[in-house]
């Protein structure tokens, strides 16, 4: 690269450095803490409820994760979700809620060009390559254990 190039693509990292928004970590991390914690606690709340009814921690446990991914499923379908995020954060992101939301938002974009070729194609787009690389790496993790006990 020439210097001139150089002296211009400074000038340009200065320019854009100036004039893209400094984001607040403190305040973005507190609002992901509460959201996510406000998430939490109304779970257990709710497991605790279905608890009382006689249901064994277990089965209230995957009863309250089908409450969970339909709640943002619906949210996202209202379009309400996203707003959620983009004020919360990871809050709301990082639980299931988020793989839910993941699954749900490219059926409704693909929606009009079909069951097959629309929803079916493109359901796991977003969350398809999260997929992969988590059971990947799981098998990964198992051979090298299984291997580790063997020695």
């Amino acid at each position: 690269m020439s210097k001139k190039q150089d002296q211009l693509n400074q000038k340009y990292n200065k320019y854009v450095e100036s004039v893209s928004p400094k984001p607040n970590y403190f305040i973005n991390c507190l609002k992901a803490f509460t959201a996510g914690g406000l998430v939490c606690t109304a779970s257990f709340y709710v497991q605790n409820l279905i608890e009382d009814t006689g249901v064994n921690t277990k089965t209230a446990g995957t009863i309250v994760i089908l409450i969970l991914v339909f709640s943002a499923q619906l949210l996202t379908g209202l379009g309400v979700f996203d707003r959620l995020v983009k004020y919360v954060g990871a809050g709301l992101i990082v639980p299931i809620t988020g793989f839910a939301n993941s699954i749900v938002s490219p059926a409704m974009e693909y929606k009009r060009e079909g069951i097959v070729l629309g929803v079916g194609a493109k359901l796991f787009s977003l969350a398809g390559p999260v997929l992969v690389c988590g059971y990947s790496t799981s098998v990964v993790v198992g051979l090298v254990y299984a291997f580790m006990t063997l020695l």
